[in-house]
């Protein structure tokens, strides 16, 4: 599903974000990407939603080589994609509804469609009563749900969250990671990026930890060291 091959990114003075970079992620897996300020997870999620391209190495994400796309394939690929990040990223002039329907919109989806989608996804997070609110009217932890229902509503193959968490406080956090879980359990691949170990303790998933732009260690809770 994705595959990173001697992945590197320079910057400008020659600082190395990532540094030669192997890892593998199976379709259907849930895996946390976490490591200290400065270790390379930002640019990793940029590198995958083709915001940024590696200064060399081989990025596959579902069979596509995203060196070999084409400019015009860019918009095409992310809609593969859904995307939280930590601070929501919502349009504070749209309602809840409206926010959510903007994501299908985009993609000309009919009318019809998404009259019946939105609402699915409003109660997948919890929020069907909300639907009428703006973002201003909601809790950070109801604003992330929103976001990730607008992620969610165009049924992408993988699911990338940036510090999902780290504007919510505990209670919010772990009712946002188990909805990440529940997506993951209808067969959604999920990538985590964050720094809150407490909850990577709890989940019990795969865990990469990235140390100044190179893979430091990869397994998953229970014990199973990847070897790919």
């Amino acid at each position: 599903m994705i595959d990173l091959d001697n992945v590197t990114k320079a910057y400008a003075k020659g600082t190395h974000a990532l540094n030669g970079i192997s890892l593998h992620i199976d379709k259907g897996e849930f895996v946390f990407i976490t490591g200290s300020s400065g270790s390379g997870k930002s640019t990793l999620i940029k590198l995958l939603l083709k915001e940024l391209e590696p200064t060399s190495g081989t990025i596959k994400v579902n069979g596509i080589t995203l060196g070999r796309m084409k400019n015009r394939a860019i918009p095409k690929y992310r809609r593969m994609l859904g995307v939280v990040f930590q601070d929501f990223r919502l349009l504070k002039d749209r309602n809840v509804y409206d926010n959510i329907a903007f994501a299908q919109r985009v993609v000309i989806t009919p009318t019809k469609q998404i009259r019946k989608n939105v609402p699915a996804m409003l109660s997948l997070v919890g929020l069907a009563e909300k639907y009428k609110s703006f973002p201003r009217q909601l809790s950070g932890g109801e604003q992330q749900r929103v976001a990730l229902a607008r992620a969610l509503v165009n049924s992408p193959k993988i699911l990338l969250a940036d510090e999902p968490t780290g504007n919510l406080d505990p209670k919010n956090s772990k009712e946002i990671m188990r909805l990440l879980e529940i997506i993951n359990e209808r067969g959604t691949t999920v990538v985590v990026v964050t720094h809150n170990q407490e909850i990577v303790d709890e989940m019990k998933k795969r865990v990469i930890v990235l140390d100044k732009g190179v893979i430091v260690h990869d397994e998953r809770q229970a014990g199973y060291t990847y070897a790919d």
